[in-house]
């Protein structure tokens, strides 16, 4: 299983004040899901954009524009096809993690 099929949605969190009512899993008693955060499988973008990631930052890349310029020179380009801009990564940086 790569992602967490019981993950809900961030709500914003509610009190509960009666002893032993509220949503703390018991240690033991419940499985640790390895992709707690992954409501879906990475798709094959995601992936490659994850493995791209990895070598610009194995390169010494540091600030936006170091990594916006490595990921073309890599080739891995944007979901559309187009060459990084640091706008163009930072929004679908943006919408990865917001997923």
């Amino acid at each position: 299983m790569d992602y967490n099929p019981y993950l809900r949605p961030w709500r914003q969190p509610q009190p509960n004040y009666v002893a032993g009512k509220g949503e703390i899993d018991r240690p033991g008693q419940v499985g640790n899901i390895r992709w707690q955060t992954r409501s879906a499988p990475p798709t094959e973008f995601e992936n490659q954009l994850g493995d791209a990631l990895e070598k610009v930052f194995d390169s010494g890349a540091q600030t936006l524009a170091e990594v916006v310029a490595k990921l073309n020179e890599l080739g891995m380009f944007a979901p559309d096809g187009a060459r990084w801009t640091e706008e163009s990564y930072s929004t679908e940086i943006h919408r990865l993690g917001s997923k």
